[in-house]
């Protein structure tokens, strides 16, 4: 007997922000691999005692734990159970799936991939910070903050007007010191979006020198978001003050 196996996108937080086919998946799920950043309010939501198993990765322990993954997901297809694995924000997005489904892909087994709302554009749009507007910002790219880039491969994003970065908040300083060094200019302001869309979020608003300087407190997980759309969101909404966010356990 053959079982199923769904990547699913568990979006940026909040358990109201999964979608639809999202939540039918972990309603009909045997078995789910969930992430660090997947909440228990998201999956309260799965269907009659599941096996829940916790595959987030470690510091240091990545690569383990992503050949782990693999492994439990062939070896539970093939037991015949229907298989989630659950990551924060969009699978496609920094998700590792690419990988995923080329394991799959040679153990014969085909994937469903569910999307969600990645949390480099869903965050910053719950806080009405648009990542493109007219004569401000043509365009943005979304950077991980976990690896290392020389001058080099950030020049490409120096003519870039918004800048996302995911799971940047660990090597931030070094980041914005290697934004600066390929052409960036420190002025430009920054947002921090700290546990995005849930009761506890908090905003920080600096510049990109200072995060550079690590003047900067921030702490995991959050998105920042680099460009002058942050400077013209800031000055409308006064995000000096924590701004209210939907508890999604009230109705």
């Amino acid at each position: 007997m053959s079982g199923s196996v769904a990547l699913v996108g568990a979006g940026p937080g909040a358990a109201d922000l999964l979608t639809l086919r999202a939540v039918r998946h972990l309603r009909e799920a045997d078995v789910i691999l969930y992430d660090r950043l997947v909440s228990s309010e998201i999956l309260s939501l799965a269907g009659v005692k599941p096996d829940l198993i916790d595959v987030g990765k470690l510091p240091g322990h990545a690569e383990e734990i992503q050949d782990r993954i693999h492994r439990l997901m062939v070896s539970y297809v093939r037991a015949g159970a229907s298989v989630v694995r659950l990551k924060g924000g969009d699978p496609m997005v920094f998700g590792r799936v690419g990988e995923e489904l080329a394991r799959l892909s040679e153990e014969g087994i085909d994937a469903t991939v569910v999307p969600g709302i990645s949390s480099a554009i869903g965050l910053p749009a719950l806080l009405g910070l648009p990542l493109t507007m007219r004569d401000v910002s043509s365009g943005f790219a979304v950077l991980t903050g976990q690896r290392t880039y020389g001058i080099a491969d950030l020049g490409p994003y120096i003519a870039v007007d918004t800048l996302v970065v995911l799971m940047g908040v660990r090597h931030r300083t070094r980041l914005a010191r290697g934004l600066i060094d390929a052409g960036r200019q420190g002025t430009q302001p920054v947002a921090f979006i700290e546990d995005g869309s849930t009761p506890v979020e908090r905003i920080v608003v600096s510049h990109l020198g200072e995060v550079a300087d690590d003047l900067v407190t921030v702490r995991s997980p959050a998105v920042w978001v680099i460009g002058d759309v942050v400077d013209i969101w800031s000055q409308r909404t006064n995000p000096t003050r924590r701004v209210p966010v939907l508890d999604p356990t009230q109705g």
